[in-house]
């Protein structure tokens, strides 16, 4: 299997379906730990702390990554950064966790759907990369 830095680097952007395109439309399974009308969070497949939740929006509207926002998309970014919030809290994170948003290839995103993730259930370090 590649490494994320290499998927990352192959991973071409465009309008086709990503994996979490068909994560939300149930075509691939997926272990779902909270959902709403805009948002859904599953657990990663490939962890990188004891507790590794990706956070999508169900309607990408061209926010396939951070520096794509618009104006238009400050209430689907309130809305993934609160339920990173309320799944840590579902989680048992009190003693804290890291938020990661990657942009591009150099920011070490391999899927273009905006996503958060939420990493605990450990001491991280710094810097992280």
């Amino acid at each position: 299997m590649a490494s994320e830095k290499d998927a990352a680097l192959a991973a071409v952007p465009n309008d086709n379906p990503t994996i979490f395109d068909k994560i939300i439309k149930k075509e691939i399974p997926s272990t779902v730990v909270y959902e709403d009308e805009k948002v859904l969070a599953f657990r990663d497949i490939n962890p990188q702390a004891p507790t590794h939740i990706v956070i999508i929006p169900k309607f990408k509207d061209g926010l396939s990554g951070l520096s794509k926002a618009e104006e238009r998309h400050v209430e689907i970014l309130g809305s993934l950064l609160y339920v990173a919030k309320v799944v840590a809290k579902q989680e048992g994170l009190e003693d804290g966790y890291r938020i990661v948003i990657n942009d591009g290839p150099s920011g070490c995103q391999s899927v273009y759907h905006i996503h958060v993730h939420l990493l605990g259930g450990r001491q991280l370090n710094w810097p992280p990369g």
